[in-house]
């Protein structure tokens, strides 16, 4: 006489739970196929049977049939294990972390190379933990932190121009771009092209150098400039002289400048007194006010963010025979950014950005007394 079949019983959320799991489209297979082993013990099937339906061994019914009398529906749910044993001992991967930061003597980093000798482990190991933990040691940001004695009063003077310009004015972010050399590479490169970068010779011939003078108009993105050979006090007075007659009169020239000495020179001085009382005279407003950033802060002069594009965009890369191709080039450049000026607006909070400097100084003086 055959053994009686013992039916599974389930409660109506088992089964409800049950047949959503075989339905469910992101479901795994394995989920699945666990499922339909108990809704088919439920049905009246033998384990034998039931193997035979679900296309499992015996044993594997017996196996998930237990699990579930013993847990219900979590016991359907993987296991979890063990794994393979770490190859690595948990202190030498603590090592490779911590010791990341202090370089072996006579070197001012570490390599995953170096790392690897030093600790036994092979190069990839020691890249894959400091991937894992957002370790960088080839990586250097530059800063400098002003110590500027009066900091925030010329921040504020600076920023406060960007934030709410007074009327009747001109915000001009000014500088000069220096040493813009006109290198002559001795070969020609290859141009972009799929799957081949470009290229070009790292050898050159020097043509000489320009000094570009540019004030941006911080309102619309304007770009007065002018080009000299050199940059004393005497082509930087030209170019405020060159800026005075080519905006309209009545108006004052707010010129964003920093500390360099030219801009600081005596006869500088004189000149734009004597501009200011004549323009005060005829129209009642001062025409040429100078704001000087804080030392080392030339990040708060928005033509520096210029001179960056016009760095990338037209000289790094080019090639030039002589000084007048060079500025032609330029003048190109920004003949061409004249149709579609572009306008750097400052969008930073003041406030924030002075906790971010406070907060660098408390971390450089802790980092000072533990040297």
């Amino acid at each position: 006489m055959a053994r009686p079949i013992r039916v599974l019983s389930l409660d109506p959320v088992q089964l409800r739970e049950l047949q959503t799991m075989i339905k469910r489209p992101k479901a795994s297979q394995r989920e699945v196929r666990r499922a339909r082993i108990i809704l088919a013990r439920a049905q009246g099937h033998s384990q034998q049977q039931t193997a035979n339906l679900v296309g499992v061994n015996r044993p594997v019914v017996a196996k998930w049939e237990s699990r579930f009398l013993k847990n219900g529906l979590p016991g359907l749910t993987e296991a979890r294990r063990s794994g393979r044993k770490p190859a690595i001992a948990a202190q030498i991967r603590a090592e490779i972390i911590t010791q990341a930061t202090s370089p072996p003597p006579g070197r001012t980093q570490w390599s995953s190379r170096t790392m690897a000798k030093a600790k036994g482990v092979s190069h990839n190991t020691v890249q894959r933990l400091w991937r894992a933990n957002d370790i960088k040691p080839h990586i250097t940001r530059t800063f400098k932190i002003s110590n500027d004695k009066n900091f925030e009063v010329k921040f504020w003077d600076v920023i406060g121009l960007y934030l709410d310009p007074p009327d009747r004015s001109l915000i001009l972010c000014c500088d000069e771009k220096s040493q813009c050399q006109a290198l002559e590479r001795t070969q020609p490169g290859l141009p972009l092209g799929p799957h081949r970068v470009r290229t070009g010779t790292h050898d050159y011939i020097r043509h000489g150098t320009i000094t570009l003078f540019a004030a941006l108009s911080y309102l619309d993105g304007k770009i007065f400039r002018q080009t000299a050979e050199r940059h004393t006090h005497e082509e930087w007075l030209n170019f405020i002289k060159h800026l005075e007659k080519q905006t309209p009169v009545g108006l004052t020239l707010h010129l964003i400048i920093d500390n360099y000495a030219t801009h600081k020179h005596p006869k500088v001085k004189s000149w734009t007194k004597w501009c200011n009382q004549r323009h005060r005279k005829q129209h009642g407003v001062e025409r040429v006010v100078m704001h000087f950033t804080p030392t080392s802060s030339s990040w708060m002069n928005l033509v520096e963010r210029f001179f960056r594009d016009l760095t990338v965009d037209c000289v790094r890369d080019g090639s030039f025979t002589s000084i007048a191709e060079l500025v032609a080039s330029i003048e190109t450049y920004l003949a061409q950014r004249d149709l579609d000026p572009k306008r750097y607006v400052w969008k930073a909070e003041g406030q924030e950005i002075l906790r971010k400097i406070q907060r660098a100084k408390e971390a450089l003086a802790k980092a000072s007394e533990k040297n």
